[in-house]
């Protein structure tokens, strides 16, 4: 590895990870992949899913 790509990994382990960057990655992650299982799949369907799964845990 680079010099410089070392200290890019470095800078990107100490930064900040918002929940709403997480949420946003974890969407387009199952999003990705059930659209590859299955073409019908809408953007729609995962974000209905993932709320419905907050409110499930949320309510442990």
């Amino acid at each position: 590895m680079t010099q410089e790509l070392t200290e890019l990994v470095e800078a990107a382990k100490a930064r900040p990870f918002p929940e709403e960057e997480r949420e946003a990655q974890r969407r387009s992650f199952a999003y990705g992949n059930a659209k590859i299982e299955n073409n019908l799949v809408t953007w729609e369907m995962i974000v209905e899913a993932d709320e419905q799964i907050k409110a499930r845990l949320a309510g442990r």
